[in-house]
């Protein structure tokens, strides 16, 4: 019997599916009040929202996690 026929294969691990926030989960992460989200979308510095419906959008969890993240670089804190 040879030894490599008894390999195990090991399945990844299982992601966490994508989850978008609405605007007053955003500004409690980000500390910014919604004039401040949008003019940052506006100059391109904050993720894009989602559009959901007509008056309805959201944000990628990760898109904001990753900004916050990137902010904490610029500024020196971790």
């Amino acid at each position: 019997m040879h030894l490599a026929a008894h390999t195990q294969t090991t399945s990844p691990a299982p992601t966490r599916p994508a989850r978008l926030l609405r605007l007053s989960e955003v500004e409690m992460r980000c500390s910014l009040k919604k004039s401040a989200i949008y003019a940052a979308m506006a100059a391109k510095t904050f993720p894009a929202a989602v559009r959901l419906g007509n008056r309805c959008v959201a944000w990628h969890e990760a898109e904001i996690d990753a900004w916050i993240a990137s902010r904490s670089r610029v500024k020196g804190v971790q």
